[in-house]
């Protein structure tokens, strides 16, 4: 807001106007009978039912002191309001609402968000809630954000015209507060925290990327290290692409693409503008470069182009506890994991396959070459894409080692890359 002292009224295109409010600034506000303007005592909390997308206000909840029943205005009952005080339809009794009586899934403002401490999932600290962002609109109102500035704190008490810095929003979208009957810890916790966003599977986080707002979406990007984000950029739909990759900087860009195989990258820039692509292409080795230039330019393309040369190889006499080790330590891309093979030579002669689940049963003094499979289903270098899919199809496997004339091991070729769009895509694993 850039006006501290005043709540914010706008008005949209072909829409009624709305306010922006901070329930610290409708906090002890005056409530007045709309009619007569006669005092119906002050603003002691806002009550919300829990609900989705927003939590919606139900009603205005008054003390009017030791000794006096509470009061529960419904929120239908609210006429506007205004600086000076909130306005409210009398009851047709003429005698003071009901009092409050609490509800199943209902929160109450002041009493268990402001001041609470905001945790993430993984039960770290992080801020304060220090004011709750409101949205009044068409006699609606429902939380929008929690202000977790200092700002919040200063509105409070009055004391604005101190703030120096910007409110601190976090989207309610984030926000997990318990309601009144379950209310026992001064606590709130964050419905996604970063550790966790990085176990979603890349599917549902790029699902959940592309129903964010632009803040919202370029923070929990950025967020991702390059293995996740290479994987959500892969899922994500071609406009999510395209807001996505706007957010990198031309580092993380070039480390998220280092990630991703030719053929992934041919089909996340045949999804951008040319000149998105353009500049990203620049960002790639020249090799793979020009091997993404020929898939896009050219369908027939062979599987020399279109594989990943990322993948384990060992020799038959390679010890099961040892193989273990070196994969639990490897740091880099993890998914091509599936499947071990085994080489003979500097040449790298296919010999066998060893599956990564038979390979986590096995005695660890047992060598791979008691475990390997042979032969071996494989992909020759020339293979075109037609080719390939027949061989996915056929077989359902979730990846083919491509090798030459020489059965000498040159890379691999993932289902998921090679089958995506056709009609026999499959979920192999």
């Amino acid at each position: 807001m850039n006006n501290p002292q005043n709540n914010v009224t706008a008005t949209s295109a072909g829409s009624e106007p709305f306010q922006l409010l901070y329930f610290s600034r409708l906090l002890n506000r005056r409530i007045c009978l709309d009619q007569t303007k006669r005092k119906n005592g002050r603003l002691t909390d806002l009550v919300f039912q829990l609900s989705e997308p927003y939590p919606e206000a139900v009603g205005i909840y008054i003390e009017h002191g030791k000794g006096h029943p509470t009061e529960l205005i419904p929120w239908e009952k609210v006429a506007r309001i205004e600086d000076e005080a909130i306005f409210i339809t009398p009851s047709e009794s003429g005698n003071p609402y009901p009092p409050f009586v609490d509800q199943k899934g209902w929160i109450l403002l002041n009493e268990h968000l402001m001041g609470q401490t905001i945790l993430d999932t993984d039960g770290r600290r992080t801020e304060v809630v220090n004011d709750v962002h409101l949205l009044f609109s068409k006699g609606r109102m429902i939380v929008v954000h929690v202000d977790i500035s200092f700002n919040g704190f200063l509105r409070k008490w009055g004391l604005e015209r101190f703030a120096t810095a910007k409110d601190q929003l976090i989207s309610w979208r984030y926000v997990q507060p318990l309601s009144v009957e379950d209310h026992t810890t001064d606590v709130v916790t964050l419905s996604v925290a970063r550790e966790q966003a990085l176990e979603l599977p890349s599917e549902d986080l790029a699902d959940a990327l592309e129903v964010l707002s632009g803040d919202e979406q370029q923070a929990m990007f950025s967020a991702l290290d390059p293995d996740k984000a290479a994987e959500v950029l892969v899922e994500a739909e071609p406009r999510a692409k395209r807001q996505l990759i706007a957010f990198l900087s031309e580092e993380k860009a070039r480390q998220v693409l280092a990630r991703m195989s030719v053929l992934q990258i041919a089909d996340f820039c045949s999804d951008l503008p040319h000149a998105k692509a353009t500049e990203l292409m620049k960002l790639l080795p020249l090799a793979r470069a020009t091997r993404v230039n020929a898939i896009m330019s050219n369908a027939d393309v062979p599987a020399a182009t279109l594989m990943s040369e990322k993948f384990f190889a060992f020799t038959q006499d390679a010890k099961v506890g040892e193989v273990l080790h070196s994969l639990r330590n490897f740091a880099g891309d993890n998914r091509n994991i599936s499947y071990l093979y085994i080489v003979a030579g500097e040449g790298k002669h296919l010999q066998g396959v060893v599956d990564l689940r038979d390979l986590v049963v096995a005695p660890e003094n047992a060598s791979l070459g008691e475990l390997m499979i042979s032969p071996v289903v494989t992909a020759d270098h020339d293979c075109l894409r037609e080719d390939l899919v027949a061989l996915f199809a056929k077989y359902q496997l979730p990846m083919l080692p491509v090798v030459d004339a020489q059965d000498r091991l040159l890379g691999i070729v993932r289902n998921r890359d090679i089958m995506k769009g056709t009609k026999f895509e499959s979920q192999a694993d």
